[in-house]
Formats: structure tokens, C-alpha cells, sequence
């Protein structure tokens, strides 16, 4: 399989130098394409104010770019919009599911509690970070975060219909059905953390973070003792050398693997 790795959204919030990005892949695969998360869409480049909340607009400051879609990246490529099959979310955040209404054939692959999170927020806070309308028209497959285990990861499985070596790895804690998703490439294994952790220091040894974005941690989290030790098991991981682990949001971790 041939990865792709896209900036499908880039921010520039304030106190943090270099901005952040949306980091997702394009997988080439025999069952057509497959993107994992999506940045923001088209929807989000015509209209911001219609799925952009006020309060993230002013915190993200995204640049809204309409060659950084996922969309534009794939008719770049010479592909259009019905060869991508099926998108993985690592969770339904609305700077990660912008762009599921450019794909109206994909089916979408979410944990059920994440789909749960969505269609019946709990707080204000969940009703900002998934705007209905991002879910209209979209056709849902969901998991539950149930499989084997896969480098000291418990509940992880594959997605029926696509290759074995693309795999739902659950790390709940930022939202309530965040989930990783790992790929098997030419050079080995990779995990998209997502949101798990926003800066590439936080799962080096020794750690170190930014305050900004450990402010932004903070505030997103919905469970913290679970993300907290996902971020430990993530920084043992990439300490041993096995997988790839990237975040959605590090610009380095990007620019070093694009």
C-alpha cells in the first residue's frame, strides 16, 4: 500500500510558533482509496461560520485554504471523489470531519461511542465540537472498541472490507471514542495518534510539551486519567522504535514523514 501524508488544514493560534496543521493520509489500496481523518472540506472553506464555532475560529485562527482540502489533494492526484471507498476517523472533532461531505459514496468508520458522543452531546462543550452538519448525508459503520492486541495496544482490529494491515487502535481520553489508526506501508508500521497528543515532545524521552498547546490538551480532554496514560503508552512505543507514532496536529512530525 502506498501512504500519502496531507496537510488538510492549517492554523495559526496564537503562542504557538510554526501553527498547527490537520495531518491525515491517503492510502492507496486494492479496495480504492482510503483517507484517515479529513481536516476541514469545502463546506468549511465557503461558509467557516456555518460549522466553525465563533470560540474556535478565534482560538485555531485556521488559514482556510482551498488547496489543502482532502478533496483538492485527491483530484490532484488525478483520483476524484468516488474512488475514495472509506474514510477512518480518529474521532469526529470538527476540524477532523470537515471534509466527509466532499466523499458522499465513502463509508465513514468511527467507534460507536464516538458516533454516541455526537448525536447526543452531553455538554456545551461536545455540542461545539461536532456540528451536525458536518454529519448530513454521511453513511456510518461503526466499531466497538473490542479486538487483539497489537504492540501493547488491547482492543485493536481490523476494518472488514479493507487490508489487514489497516487497524483501529482505541485511545480514548481526548474524545469519548478516540481511536488511533495504524498502517502497514513500505517502511513498516505507522500510528496516527490524532488527538491523543498535540506536540511531538510529549512522546519523546524525556518528555516535554508546550504550554499553550498542554492548556489545549487540558481543556479538549474528556476523559483525562485515559488520555494521560495513552500518552505514556504512546511515548514507550515510540521509544522502542517498532511504529511510527505521529499526532494530527505537529507540523515537524508532518513535514519529517510527507
Amino acid at each position: 500500500m502506498k501512504v500519502h501524508h496531507l496537510n488538510c488544514a492549517t492554523f495559526r493560534p496564537p503562542l504557538v510558533a510554526g501553527g498547527l496543521v490537520a495531518h491525515c493520509l491517503l492510502v492507496e489500496t486494492d479496495q480504492g482509496l482510503v483517507l484517515v481523518d479529513t481536516g476541514f472540506g469545502m463546506n468549511e472553506m465557503t461558509n467557516p461560520k456555518a460549522t466553525i464555532d465563533p470560540l474556535s475560529r478565534k482560538l485555531l485562527q485556521p488559514v482556510l485554504d482551498i488547496n489543502e482540502t482532502a478533496i483538492s489533494q485527491v483530484e490532484r492526484r488525478g483520483y476524484t471523489a468516488d474512488d475514495v471507498r472509506h474514510v477512518l476517523l480518529t474521532h469526529l472533532d470538527l476540524d477532523h470531519a470537515g471534509g466527509l461531505r466532499d466523499f458522499p459514496k465513502a463509508t465513514v468508520h468511527v467507534l460507536d461511542s464516538e458516533l454516541e458522543a455526537a448525536s447526543n452531546p452531553r455538554n456545551v462543550k461536545e455540542r461545539a465540537r461536532y456540528p451536525k452538519a458536518q454529519r448530513e448525508g454521511v453513511t456510518f459503520r461503526t466499531h466497538r472498541a473490542e479486538g487483539e492486541d497489537w504492540f501493547g495496544f488491547q482492543a485493536v482490529q481490523d476494518v472488514a472490507g479493507l487490508p489487514d494491515d489497516i487497524l483501529l487502535v482505541p485511545l480514548i481520553g481526548h474524545t469519548r471514542g478516540h481511536t488511533g489508526v495504524a498502517v502497514k506501508g513500505d517502511d513498516g508500521w505507522m500510528l496516527h495518534a490524532g488527538d491523543a497528543y498535540f506536540y511531538r515532545g510529549e512522546v519523546e524521552t524525556p518528555p516535554s510539551t508546550i504550554f499553550a498547546l498542554k492548556l489545549t490538551a487540558r481543556q479538549t480532554e474528556t476523559i483525562r486519567e485515559q488520555r494521560l496514560s495513552n500518552v505514556e503508552r504512546l511515548r514507550e512505543l515510540k521509544a522502542r522504535g517498532e511504529v511510527e507514532v505521529f499526532c494530527a496536529h505537529d507540523p515537524v512530525e508532518l513535514a519529517r514523514l510527507a
